[in-house]
């Protein structure tokens, strides 16, 4: 061992002991940090389903891979850094031999050739991640912690050419096969172990100081995600979209009959009132920004971005921790985070609120944040979980909604209509529509839905649902005055107690009809109905029958619609229940379909759901509007849609724009009826 040796092996090692050090001290803060958060033991089920889970997304990388290019960089990145670990090690054996190899496998041919073809594809992909980066800091990643990235994704870009420059003075044993670019720097590099335990140094010290670096900052979520993403994702709720997370106390359901709000939890009021997994959520966010730019609320002006929404949350729970963590003895606490203990969590910036109160009721629940992000963080649930605080403790909710929830307690829809009038929708039909509740038997239960009973639009669709499944033979009845509204604009808004209250009424209704097959033609309704309700019933949106019926010959378009048509996805039936295909099943029978450029799982929401039909929209652009125009650009003369809220949304901002005498707006099920029976 020659003095450079002695010199790297020493440095080598202090700052090796030091990052260690660190290192274990901040795992175990961040886990303090984690378990302050409310119990959550459905967490731990199903571990076979769930580590198949986390296998699948992570080797799979199912979910960054939708995004081309950037999923396949982020994908040798990712397999690059796993195996920089190993160069790393055998970086402790090349600063004092710098012949040596690692022990086992670093003879091998096939590991050089291996770790050669990773460390090149990884150079690529930290090259591309860069740039796009660059590209995009003024978009996506706009409000991340630039510095961090930057000096992950450098430091990344280090060891890999580290690596390369070790080889490439080194003596190599493999063939030149198993390590051509090493070879080829080497007709250019000296033979030389000085420099190979030199560079060996730097590789630990750029590597340590990485790792001390993340250690003294916990809320460092773009270098900590490559850590606790396994654990987020393995811990998630399946699915995370569809029924939302039912509202808990002490990691129990909440029965309101026993609730007492002086000594349960209702929702969520303080941040260590969050489960902990939603401290790990916040704790794993990578600040991609994939939820930031797909938010219709973010991308029409509004001041909700999910990214910056959880950013908040991680940032606020690691700076009130040490006042948590303290217990009864707060004298050593320091003033910052007695400040921070002091911030109320919803609030303005005059009050020093850490969400503001237009972040929180921007949401439309939409799920476009919970589906693209790569780490399985669960937004919605903890948005609705903040709501529902504000409104069952503080009655603090945009005050036009008032009218809505008043309106579900004393009649039973949002509109207040009366509730006898929930039948006269079948006065224009030429049929009767028999009533479940006069008894005889029927297969499906036409769920009708609030809009489908009251509004005028969204009637036309419910006639036309209608008219085709009895010109199908199919068996069908409905409730009538019997049915109330579902439930789902009070969940979503907060009133978990309404819509409890609506939900048992419900199922009281359905069952005494002996209901078993349910067809909805309202999404929200169709998601409450099947998601919702304990999986009682079989139900199907109207869209998937009809589809089924055209398929089977019972339903047969005799004339093709004039006119292209374009398709609106309604977030509750697809990103929520993933139905994608059958409405584009029924339209493809009878006309020629143009997609939007974000359509399917991408789909950008109408801006009804998560009860905004019934709150003003004073910020930004209406996201009906931006909708409208994407609709617009496509040429289509007809925008088809499978949701009466989607109805009113796209139709009014047709109107806005001026353009009503060229393009409608109708559900799928007229432009079926269309083609069925032309006249």
């Amino acid at each position: 061992m020659g003095v450079v040796q002695i010199v790297t092996t020493c440095v080598a090692a202090a700052i090796t002991a030091v990052a260690v050090v660190l290192a274990i001290r901040a795992v175990r803060r961040m886990l303090a940090v984690i378990r302050l958060g409310q119990p959550d033991p459905e967490r731990f089920t199903g571990k076979g389903r769930r580590l198949k889970t986390m296998l699948t997304e992570v080797v799979g990388h199912t979910r960054m891979l939708r995004w081309g290019v950037v999923g396949a960089a982020h994908w040798f990145v990712m397999v690059s850094f796993l195996v920089l670990s190993l160069l790393v090690v055998e970086a402790y054996f090349e600063v004092v031999w710098p012949g040596q190899e690692l022990p086992l496998v670093g003879h091998w041919a096939l590991y050089g050739l291996v770790t050669e073809a990773i460390g090149v594809l990884g150079l690529l992909g930290i090259l591309v991640l860069m740039g796009i980066r660059l590209a995009n800091r003024r978009s996506r990643f706009l409000g991340s912690t630039m510095w961090q990235a930057y000096y992950v994704e450098y430091t990344i870009l280090a060891v890999l050419i580290c690596g390369f420059l070790i080889r490439g003075y080194k003596d190599l044993e493999w063939p030149v096969w198993a390590a051509p670019v090493s070879y080829g720097l080497g007709l250019w590099l000296p033979r030389s172990e000085a420099a190979v335990s030199l560079i060996a140094m730097v590789k630990i010290i750029v590597s340590m100081a990485w790792v001390i670096t993340i250690a003294t900052n916990l809320t460092m979520g773009v270098a900590w995600h490559r850590f606790a993403a396994f654990f987020n994702i393995f811990f998630k709720r399946s699915p995370a979209l569809g029924a939302l997370r039912p509202m808990m106390s002490g990691g129990v359901a909440l029965d309101f009959e026993q609730a007492d709000p002086d000594t349960d939890q209702f929702g969520v009021a303080q941040v260590e009132q969050f489960t902990w997994k939603g401290l790990l959520d916040f704790t794993t966010c990578t600040e991609c920004g994939r939820c930031q730019s797909q938010c219709p609320a973010w991308n029409t002006g509004k001041p909700l971005s999910p990214k910056l929404l959880v950013l908040s949350l991680r940032d606020h729970a690691y700076a009130k921790a040490p006042y948590l963590l303290a217990g009864d003895d707060k004298a050593k606490i320091d003033l910052f985070a007695l400040a921070e203990a002091e911030r109320p969590l919803i609030g303005a910036e005059a009050d020093g609120g850490v969400i503001d109160p237009d972040v929180l009721w921007s949401c439309t629940t939409c799920g476009a944040c919970v589906e693209q992000c790569p780490v399985d963080i669960e937004h919605v649930d903890h948005i609705v979980d903040m709501r529902r605080y504000q409104v069952l403790i503080e009655s603090n909710f945009p005050s036009e909604a008032g009218v809505m929830l008043r309106n579900l307690e004393s009649k039973g829809n949002p509109w207040g209509a009366p509730p006898n009038t929930r039948e006269d929708w079948t006065k224009a039909l030429d049929f009767a529509v028999p009533n479940a509740a006069d008894g005889g038997d029927f297969e499906y239960l036409f769920w009708v839905g609030c809009a489908g009973a009251f509004e005028d639009r969204a009637k036309r669709t419910t006639r036309a649902v209608a008219t085709l499944l009895h010109e199908a033979g199919v068996s069908f009845a409905i409730l009538g005055e019997g049915e109330t509204c579902t439930g789902d604009p009070a969940r979503r808004i907060g009133n978990e107690f309404l819509f409890q209250m609506l939900a048992q009424q419900n199922v009281e209704a359905l069952t005494a009809v002996g209901a078993k097959k349910i067809v909805a033609t309202c999404p929200h309704c169709f998601n409450t109905l099947a998601n919702e309700y304990g999986q009682r019933f079989d139900v199907v949106h109207h869209t998937q029958l009809l589809a089924e019926l055209v398929a089977t010959g019972r339903l047969t378009p005799v004339q093709p619609v004039d006119g292209a048509i374009t398709y609106h996805d309604p977030c509750y039936l697809g990103r929520h229940n993933r139905v994608f295909s059958p409405p584009r099943e029924v339209l493809g029978s009878v006309a020629t379909l143009h997609e939007m450029d974000r359509s399917a799982e991408r789909s950008f929401c109408c801006g009804a759901g998560g009860a905004r039909m019934w709150m003003e929209e004073r910020i930004g652009k209406r996201i009906n509007v931006e909708r409208v125009e994407e609709a617009l650009a496509t040429g289509a003369r007809t925008v088809a849609v499978s949701c009466p809220f989607c109805l009113t949304m796209l139709r009014d901002g047709v109107v806005s724009k001026e353009a009503s005498d060229e393009v409608e707006v109708v559900d799928v099920a007229s432009v079926l009826l269309r083609s069925l029976l032309p006249e």
